[in-house]
């Protein structure tokens, strides 16, 4: 069931499930605001929880607000794309051969075939993301499992639209957003860390804080510089 409370100025999704925890979010672009909450939660329960989070929640909003966006992007020849941080310019060439997206020192070079529209080199490109990304994620995991005595199962790499990475600890599972191959390498490290920490403490409480501040002192730069840097022009929804 899904229903609005109204807080001022603020309008919070308040969405009633079957889990054990309430979660409570505030989402990009525009910093919408849910609760995910127990079925059996009151709705005065759940006031006064975001009633007690109204400082957090316009802090959050503040930044998405404040957060720079990429511009609409079209794959067509000069456009400014990024890989691990670096800008590049679009180059695009139309022939005979097998679609391929390459590096060179200046440029990001689409190979595709004449008439290839946006949606394909939408696709295109995203697929040669994922890849780098995958590339980018296996000598992460090699350094950091042991280092963590954890072992993480499935690496999906995928579009994300609230969320850098995410952990499911009863399957070791670790979803990471395709975006952080356009971030500096330091991005990327710290979110493999962040997620592989889930695995020892599944909950962001005092255990969890203390493992990343032994294992990875600077995370906090690495968060801030992550959500600084301009993010995916894209209508985001919320997740399910």
């Amino acid at each position: 069931m899904v229903t609005q409370l109204v807080l001022g100025d603020i309008s919070v999704r308040v969405e009633r499930k079957d889990i054990k925890n309430v979660h409570l979010g505030v989402y990009p672009p525009s910093g919408g605001v849910r609760i995910a909450a127990p079925k059996r939660m009151s709705t005065d329960a759940i006031r006064a929880l975001a009633i007690s989070k109204l400082g957090w929640i316009r802090r959050q909003r503040s930044a998405f607000a404040e957060q720079e966006r990429e511009t609409l992007r079209e794959y067509l020849e000069g456009e400014s794309h990024y890989l691990w941080g670096r800008r590049y310019l679009l180059a695009v060439e139309e022939g005979d051969e097998t679609p391929v997206v390459e590096v060179s020192p200046r440029r990001l070079v689409l190979k595709v075939r004449p008439g290839t529209g946006a949606a394909k080199r939408t696709a295109l490109v995203d697929a040669w993301y994922r890849r780098q990304l995958s590339l980018a994620v296996a000598p992460l995991l090699a350094k950091w499992e042991p280092l963590l005595g954890v072992k993480a199962g499935r690496i999906l790499p995928q579009r994300m639209k609230t969320k850098w990475g995410s952990c499911n600890p009863e399957t070791a599972s670790i979803r990471l957003n395709t975006d952080l191959a356009k971030k500096p390498r330091a991005c990327l490290e710290y979110v493999v860390v962040h997620e592989l920490v889930h695995l020892r403490a599944p909950k962001h409480d005092a255990h969890f804080l203390a493992l990343m501040d032994r294992f990875i002192p600077g995370w906090r730069h690495h968060r801030e510089q992550l959500n600084r840097l301009p993010v995916r022009h894209e209508e985001w929804r919320y997740s399910p």
